[in-house]
């Protein structure tokens, strides 16, 4: 359960981000860092106040022949989506929104996206969301100003901060510009739908696929249980692939791959709006939303996925080509951190009780209280959230 603060701080500026952290570092108090907060209860964080970057919502800059835009953490993605869209452009690694998983309202920011490194389907082909991060600003648990990167696609080479702020849940800097790379969208898409394999056969089939030149932008695997479930209700297990592009590339594409992949069964073909939905209820894992038992997020390499569902930990759903599982399981937090680290992988306790993240151990905790001393050696910013 996430705690209510009385005390909510809603700077607008990074100045005013700056004062706040000053001076909740020289009174000893901790912040909450958040964008819309529609991820707090991933993992509950204790603080003496709640630092909102709502009201830092500008878009800052956008140059679509440069193929950059620079925002405020603050800034809707919704919002984003559609400004972008407009210029036939996208967000390349496909930001899932997961409210309705995780039972949150609000609309999700960019600044809460880059701060979980939070990737969609199309990570296996675009990459993720901390490699579309050209820049940012922003202001330490020192209260110390700084910068990284810059707002060119070519950039100077240096320590590549952008990537150590993303995925760092805002536990090191309070990000107060962030500028991405964004690129143009397919023209249209199609998703090639295999019914009725079993996990090892489907995890196979995602391999040859990813192998081949079809430059496959989506694969992932719904076995029987997340299937049948509402939205998609189907009878059986679904395998699915996605091609983007022009109309005439993505058609020869997709011909291309139902005769690689004819060897695996009856291949069935969307259309560009159904593929659309049908992504959508696989990036926002809405089969799982409405199931009440523990959900964890499991990666691994995406040739071993299939062996987490082979482990009998509970029912799965697999993205990125089997890297990603979004596992639905009552089986001891231990069971399932072991299981994943046994692959090669680790998992993280996206809804139920208990701590989120596995503690770290050896030389990568000592790395990270390195790193965590350099930018916040009082703890200011959102203690705890990462053991």
């Amino acid at each position: 359960m996430v705690e209510v603060l009385h005390r909510i701080e809603t700077p607008a500026s990074a100045d005013e981000v700056q004062a706040l952290i000053a001076a909740a570092g020289a009174a000893g108090r901790t912040l909450e860092v958040v964008g819309a907060g529609t991820k707090r209860a991933v993992q509950p964080v204790r603080a003496d106040a709640l630092l909102s970057l709502a009201r830092m919502d500008r878009v800052v800059d956008y140059a679509p022949e440069e193929l950059v835009l620079t925002v405020e953490p603050g800034a809707r993605l919704a919002d984003l989506e559609a400004l972008v869209a407009a210029e036939g452009q996208m967000l390349p690694f496909e930001p899932p929104h997961l409210t309705t998983l995780l039972g949150t309202a609000g609309q999700p920011t960019v600044g809460g996206a880059v701060a979980a490194n939070l990737s969609g389907p199309r990570r296996i082909r675009a990459g993720a969301a901390r490699d579309h991060v050209l820049g940012f600003a922003g202001v330490t648990g020192r209260s110390e100003v700084f910068k990284a990167g810059g707002k060119v696609v070519k950039n100077v080479t240096g320590y590549d901060l952008s990537k150590l702020m993303a995925g760092s849940w805002g536990t090191l800097a309070v990000m107060t510009e962030i500028t991405l790379k964004v690129l143009p969208a397919g023209r249209t898409e199609a998703t090639l739908l295999v019914f009725g394999l079993d996990e090892r056969r489907a995890g196979e089939l995602m391999t040859v696929a990813m192998g081949t030149s079809a430059e496959v932008s989506g694969a992932a695997h719904l076995p029987a249980f997340a299937a049948g479930r509402p939205p998609l209700a189907a009878e059986m297990p679904v395998t699915a692939l996605r091609l983007e592009g022009f109309p005439a590339s993505v058609q020869a594409r997709a011909e291309s791959l139902m005769a690689e992949l004819r060897r695996f069964g009856r291949i069935e073909a969307l259309d560009a709006g159904h593929s659309r939905g049908f992504w959508a209820q696989v990036r926002e894992v809405e089969a799982f939303a409405a199931d009440p038992r523990p959900l964890w997020r499991v990666s691994v390499p995406p040739a071993a996925g299939w062996r987490v569902g082979d482990a009998r930990l509970g029912d799965p759903l697999y993205d990125w080509a089997g890297g990603l599982v979004w596992l639905l399981s009552e089986q001891p937090a231990e069971r399932v951190r072991d299981a994943a680290r046994a692959l090669g992988g680790h998992a993280a306790l996206w809804r139920g009780e208990g701590p989120a993240f596995e503690p770290l151990s050896g030389a990568l905790a000592a790395l990270s209280a390195r790193v965590k001393a350099a930018f916040d050696p009082l703890g200011v910013l959102n203690p705890g959230r990462i053991a």
